[in-house]
């Protein structure tokens, strides 16, 4: 049944050449109409779409009037993720719960506030019974995100208020869901392991005094252990994640889909399918295995002359996946620098020490500091390239050994809260059903009868 169910028939190979067809537009007609493609201007800038108090993006400042490239800044709710990370990094904290508060409530809270609201997150992190065996461990999917989605899109059923859209109620799902999230990724793994490969089925309780990096690791690992900095370094990754000016694909996708007056659930289902896209969140298991591919091929990784020739047959669609990309460079809004990949390389040196692995890190680095050159030798290109956050996110999570079934879970488990923080500012602020245009190029057909066609 299932083979039969996934065949690709000559009749739908028949028809889809039809839909290819009727579907193909002249590409100078984009032009033609000045339509912004992808929401983009000619200089690949973002048309701007709304207005949004929750974070920025900022990769130019005004020198003389004009704009110019400047190292990449991102703050939120208008503090510097730069200084935020500082702040708990030196006090020694987890900061998960506590970045969320700011992104949810515009402030950061204070010693007392935090308590509260870290245990109000624990006590949420609880399954409806049977929900894991009767859901979860039912028809597995090889894909994490799908899992996810679908167990998200079933929570829907066990709410008494699913499709109440007031605030209060608003606030309690999306609260609900950053603490579920990281159970249903962990927990849709396992069952996956267990079902596909055959590995022992292990489901550990969460615990409510755990930050919520350090539940992950504790579900994950069959024996519940792992080191101060692993959750550290984990509890950092999600942070940098939450959140990223508004304009990113799935949080844009959080702003249309509540725009309708649809359910939590469904808003958040569809940011997941759009998370899941290879050119979104899926990008740091191209970095990764990329590396895998150079590490085989270079004989020497410290030789950046052997690096430099990889590189530019990867730019020359002749290494790797032959799609002429170096996975991990460059961004749609940074050119300068990334401040979350700025923020990430120092720890994941020190990571990288504990863990033996410090030939890779340096491998990581003289890449993130050649490829740069070779593609702007290589490449027109009408702003600077640096490493992005994937670069480096890939390898965090190599290092604290989460699969690569995980790596866009893990990312989907930090940006529920910029998700929820988004749906929130779009109720508050009541617009209108987001509705873009677009333009019919089709020509006229006269109707022609069947008997006469």
């Amino acid at each position: 049944m299932s083979s039969l169910y996934s065949e690709i028939t000559p009749d739908i190979l028949k028809y889809s050449s039809l839909c290819e067809s009727c579907n193909s537009i002249d590409p100078n007609l984009y032009g033609t109409y000045e339509v912004k493609r992808g929401l983009r201007d000619l200089n690949g800038q973002g048309v701007l779409a709304g207005l949004t108090d929750i974070s920025e993006i900022n990769s130019t400042e005004l020198v003389d009037g004009e704009r110019v490239p400047c190292d990449g800044k991102l703050y939120y709710r208008g503090m510097d993720i730069e200084d935020i990370v500082r702040g708990f990094v030196d006090d020694d904290r987890y900061g998960f719960e506590e970045v969320t508060y700011l992104l949810l409530f515009g402030h950061l809270p204070d010693t007392e506030e935090l308590s509260h609201f870290s245990s109000l997150l624990g006590g949420y992190r609880s399954l409806p019974t049977s929900f894991v065996r009767d859901i979860i461990m039912k028809a597995p999917s090889k894909d994490m995100m799908n899992t996810l989605s679908r167990s998200i899109l079933t929570l829907y059923a066990y709410d008494d208020r699913a499709d109440d859209i007031t605030l209060p109620n608003v606030l309690r799902q999306c609260l609900q869901l950053i603490s579920l999230v990281p159970l249903l990724s962990v927990y849709g793994y396992q069952a996956f392991s267990h079902y596909h490969d055959g590995n022992s089925l292990v489901i550990h309780t969460p615990q409510p005094q755990l930050s919520t990096a350090e539940n992950i690791l504790h579900l994950l690992r069959p024996d519940s252990r792992y080191s101060h900095l692993e959750a550290k370094i984990l509890d950092l990754a999600l942070i940098l994640h939450m959140e990223h000016g508004g304009g990113n694909n799935s949080t844009f996708t959080t702003h249309v889909v509540t725009s309708s007056g649809t359910d939590t659930y469904s808003s958040m289902a569809a940011s997941l399918g759009s998370l899941k896209g290879p050119r979104h969140g899926g990008a740091n298991i191209k970095v990764v295995r990329m590396f895998e591919d150079m590490k085989k091929i270079v004989r020497d990784w410290k030789d950046e002359d052997e690096l430099s020739s990889y590189l530019t047959r990867i730019l020359h669609k002749d290494a790797f996946d032959h799609a002429g990309l170096i996975y991990g460079m460059g961004h749609a809004v940074y050119s300068l620098s990334d401040p979350r990949a700025r923020i990430l390389e120092s720890f994941v040196e020190r990571l990288s020490a504990e863990k033996g692995r410090e030939d890779e890190f340096h491998l990581y680095s003289t890449v993130a500091r050649i490829a740069p050159k070779i593609i702007a030798k290589e490449r027109r290109i009408y702003k600077g390239v640096s490493p992005n956050v994937d670069f480096y996110s890939g390898f965090v999570y190599s290092m604290l050994d989460l699969p690569t079934e995980l790596f866009t879970p893990i990312f989907a488990v930090g940006r529920m809260v910029g998700w929820s923080a988004h749906r929130m500012e779009e109720l508050v602020n009541n617009g209108k059903i987001i509705r873009p245009a677009y333009k019919a190029v089709q020509p006229r057909q006269t109707y022609v009868s069947l008997k006469e066609r």
